[in-house]
């Protein structure tokens, strides 16, 4: 038995939450090759939540209603 990896259609609540995952690994990517360190999974979470996530949400939903 091979499993296969789970794919979510954009616009499901779980293909957002996965999309909304990935942008918050690549900040804390980004930052943690920044700072020189691993800055964490929380303190990306929370940098994300609080400065990027209202812009992104809004750029998305955008995105998704030219889609349909």
């Amino acid at each position: 038995m091979t499993s296969q990896p789970i794919t979510a259609q954009p616009g499901t609540p779980y293909g957002e939450f996965l999309a909304e995952q990935e942008e918050i690994q690549r900040l804390k990517w980004l930052a943690s090759e920044r700072e020189g360190h691993d800055i964490g999974f929380e303190y990306a979470l929370n940098d994300w939540a609080k400065n990027h996530r209202a812009e992104w949400r809004s750029m998305r939903n955008q995105m998704l209603r030219q889609q349909d």
